[in-house]
């Protein structure tokens, strides 16, 4: 099993697939890291010499922010608004959605579970 930015990546399934099981490395970025490196799309994980995992890893290693590093910048980024008190940092901070989208109906998934209201109804036609 290859182990690449501390991450086992499958080893049955081709290498440009493989790749985005690391966070922060998608389907475009997986097929430039294979022609950078020199490898064919339609090689396997379990195809690969040691000589070509340590090229992809020094690849990824040298040109991308992967894993860890970038969940860390993220959290940075949002630990910034929050504490800028920006627009923002205020939606982060109350759990509701960031980039616009309404609340009345939707946004379930930012504001979680529904939670009764006492002395409200259900009203039914």
């Amino acid at each position: 099993m290859a182990r690449i930015a501390g991450v086992n990546i499958p080893t049955q399934k081709r290498v440009e697939i493989a790749l985005t099981y690391i966070h922060g490395i998608g389907r475009t970025m997986a097929s430039s890291i294979c022609r950078q490196v020199g490898i064919p799309q339609e090689r396997r994980v379990n195809e690969l010499t040691d000589d070509e995992v340590a090229r992809i890893r020094e690849s990824i290693d040298r040109d991308y922010v992967v894993e860890g590093d970038l969940r860390r910048n993220v959290a940075m980024n949002v630990k910034r608004l929050m504490d800028l008190g920006c627009y923002r940092g205020l939606r982060h901070r109350k759990g509701l959605p960031v980039r616009g989208q309404g609340t009345k109906t939707n946004a379930r998934t930012r504001k979680g579970p529904a939670r009764p209201i006492a002395g409200k109804k259900k009203v039914t036609k």
